[in-house]
Parts: C-alpha cells; sequence; structure tokens
C-alpha cells in the first residue's frame, strides 16, 4: 500500500508539471502491456510505464499523462529534447542561410560580378607587389655595382644596411605575392561551393534541404619574411 500511494504520488506530480493537469479531477485511462483498459478517477498505477488519456466527464481528451520516467530517463529525455531543438534550430538556420543566398545572387551573372569582385582587390594587391619588386630590383643595381669595388673586401657599413634592406624589401613582397595567391584560391574555392549550392536551388532544391556547405576555408594566415 505505501508503494502504491508513493507511486500515484509521482504520477500526480508528473502530470500536474508536464501537462497543467490537477490531480483527481477527470478520468483517467490506459492501456496495460496485457492488454488490459483501465480507467480511474486519478493516475493509475498499473501505468506508470505506459500514456494515460485524461478525459473530461463527456468523453472528450483533456490532456495525456506521459510514461513516469526514472532519474535516470528523464536525463536521456532532457537530453535528446536538446538535441532535438538543436537539430529544429539548424534546420532553420540552414533554411535562412539558403533563402538569404539565393536573395543575394539571383541568378548566375550576379554570382559571377561578386566573384570578379573579389577576385580584383586580390589581384590589384597582387599587381603592387610586382610593381614594387620591380623598383627595388631596379634600385638594387646601383647598390651592386657600387659593391664591385669591393670584391675580397668588407663592404662599407652603409652600403652593406642598403643592400640587405632591399632584399628584405624584396622578400617581403614576394611573401605578400603568395598570400595573394592563397586568398584568389580561397575566393574561388567558396563561390565555387556557393555556385554549385545556387544552381540546385534556383533548380527548385528547398532551402534547407540540401546538406550545409562544408566549412569555407577562411584566409590564409599571412606568412612572414624569413630572417
Amino acid at each position: 500500500m505505501r508503494t502504491l500511494t508513493v507511486v500515484t504520488g509521482m504520477l500526480v506530480a508528473a502530470c500536474a508539471q508536464a501537462q497543467d493537469v490537477s490531480p483527481g479531477k477527470g478520468i483517467y485511462t490506459c492501456t496495460t502491456a496485457d492488454g488490459r483498459r483501465l480507467t480511474s478517477d486519478r493516475p493509475i498505477p498499473e501505468c506508470t510505464s505506459r500514456e494515460q488519456r485524461v478525459l473530461n466527464p463527456d468523453g472528450s481528451q483533456r490532456a495525456t499523462l506521459p510514461p513516469f520516467l526514472s532519474p535516470e530517463e528523464r536525463t536521456a529525455k532532457e537530453a535528446a529534447d536538446r538535441r532535438a531543438a538543436a537539430e529544429r534550430i539548424a534546420q532553420l538556420d540552414a533554411i535562412r542561410r539558403d533563402r538569404t543566398l539565393m536573395q543575394r545572387y539571383p541568378n548566375e551573372a550576379a554570382h559571377q560580378r561578386a566573384r570578379n569582385t573579389a577576385l580584383d582587390d586580390a589581384n590589384k594587391a597582387t599587381r603592387l607587389s610586382e610593381r614594387r619588386i620591380q623598383d627595388l630590383n631596379h634600385e638594387r643595381k646601383p647598390l651592386l655595382d657600387e659593391a664591385e669595388f669591393y670584391k675580397g673586401k668588407p663592404l662599407p657599413g652603409k652600403l652593406k644596411q642598403a643592400l640587405d634592406a632591399n632584399d628584405a624589401g624584396i622578400e617581403a613582397q614576394q611573401v605578400l605575392i603568395e598570400n595573394q595567391k592563397a586568398e584568389i584560391v580561397r575566393i574561388n574555392t567558396r563561390f565555387d561551393a556557393e555556385l554549385a549550392r545556387l544552381r540546385k536551388l534556383w533548380a527548385g532544391a528547398t532551402p534547407g534541404s540540401m546538406a550545409p556547405l562544408n566549412e569555407l576555408p577562411k584566409s590564409t594566415p599571412p606568412a612572414t619574411p624569413k630572417r
């Protein structure tokens, strides 16, 4: 009897908390594991592991009392609920991203224009570095000519410093060029992935129905000149 009272009390508490069903009101009904249909004016202890329907006096369903969960089962259910909620949020986010992508690029021409703009900045930076290397090579020639007078002898400090600075300048520009090449690869990879997805969306694929885009490569950390 004591066990029955405890179980009933736990059922009432769970019912009131989960379904806002006032204990002692309504008609509780369930079907046991062996097929018996039970009815009571309070939660049914024999159905602690099964769902119980709570009916109004006219027979209409007012609420549902879920199976009673042990602490371990409740913890597992809460974890499953959190995972399901996270999946729903991720799905809504995927739909939003796809719709935003389609609004930003209504057709392939618009996407290509955006690609060209992104690449233009990297190409401009590359050309600037190439011109700077040409200037440095031009500045280096008279320094090398002067160094010819000191073959087999230590270079004057000022001349050596000028040559070292010229070397460092050329190396720095070469590093910048390599960084821009890596950036161009990253830009094209991103736009290629977007275009493949957009073509499916333009063809009628439902936003959010496809696997998410792979993590796009981020800008390559700038290389530093060797010392």
